[in-house]
């Protein structure tokens, strides 16, 4: 049993952003895990399979929507500024690890695709403070079948200081290309709350400076970590996954690649290959969790986390 929870919260620019919680009931959770879900997706629909699964093995999973995604406000598919999304994330997150009761617990970050890149700039930003992240298919680079020609991505740049809003950045139908399953693509398009139009260019602008950063800083990587990708994903390059496997400085990462398996590793694929990816996922999860859970270790860790400063 599941009890799945959801609400509001207001960012600091006074906007409304959408938050959900999937709780084991009647047991005590082994760790908390905080989702952040792809560009132009949202959390209570799309990740609701991947959050209730997780539940079911013991985990806490928080989600939240941001600016201009899902149920939250602001204007649909657009991002003025990536780094106000990581805040916002980062102060709703790190607010209710913060929590009295909650400071025991160790936490983890789930982050799919863009949030994958968000998951990476949240552990930057407050490296001492999470215990490990799970990367699906991580934005550190995008796919060149994703990404237009270099003159004419120079081009849409100079466009988005004027034109900011418009849809007008022409590539692939990125549901058609990461998405395996029928019946599941057909879900995604006839989610009203997931943003179906061309990518906005101020938005594809933020995208780019994201991924041409981590690209750059992956040896910065000192969280624990999996990172996990399908060998024939056309959004995110592999390549990058592996090569954030082989430089990052932490001392404790995992990479998978799946043969056959596309972009959407959490709720994209065949129910077997779902089994083999969560499989996985949970079994590292468990392996870091219940060895260190209520542990002297992360009691003195998070002990003082009520003193961070939100930056």
């Amino acid at each position: 049993m599941v009890l799945y929870e959801e609400g509001f919260i207001l960012n600091s620019r006074g906007m409304k952003l959408f938050t959900c919680v999937w709780k084991p009931d009647k047991e005590e959770p082994k760790a908390f895990l905080f989702l952040c879900h792809g560009y132009a997706m949202e959390s209570s629909i799309t990740m609701n399979s991947s959050a209730t699964r997780l539940a079911k093995a013991g985990f806490a999973v928080y989600g939240m929507d941001y600016e201009g995604h899902g149920k939250s406000e602001g204007l649909n598919g657009y991002i003025s500024d990536f780094d106000r999304l990581v805040d916002d994330v980062s102060n709703h997150y790190s607010s209710i690890c913060e929590k009295e009761e909650n400071k025991g617990k160790m936490r983890f970050l789930l982050g799919e695709s863009m949030g994958g890149a968000l998951a990476l700039l949240l552990a930057r930003k407050k490296p001492d403070f999470w215990d490990g992240a799970v990367l699906v298919a991580p934005m550190c680079k995008l796919a060149d079948e994703v990404k237009p020609h270099p003159v004419v991505i120079s081009i849409l740049i100079k466009l988005a200081k004027f034109i900011p809003t418009w849809k007008i950045v022409p590539g692939n139908d990125i549901i058609d290309i990461a998405v395996k399953e029928a019946h599941i693509r057909k879900q995604v398009r006839e989610n009203k709350y997931c943003y179906k139009g061309r990518p906005r260019l101020n938005t594809a602008y933020q995208l780019l400076l994201v991924s041409l950063d981590l690209e750059k800083n992956l040896h910065q990587v000192s969280i624990p970590f999996i990172v996990l990708h399908g060998e024939d994903d056309k959004v995110t390059d592999k390549s990058v996954s592996k090569l954030l496997y082989e430089v990052a400085s932490s001392s404790d990462k995992t990479f998978k690649l799946y043969p056959n398996m596309w972009h959407a590793l959490l709720y994209g694929e065949t129910p077997e290959n779902s089994e083999i990816v969560f499989g996985d996922i949970i079994n590292w999860l468990e392996d870091r969790a219940i060895n260190s859970n209520g542990g002297l270790e992360t009691q003195l860790k998070h002990k003082h986390d009520g003193f961070l400063t939100h930056k």
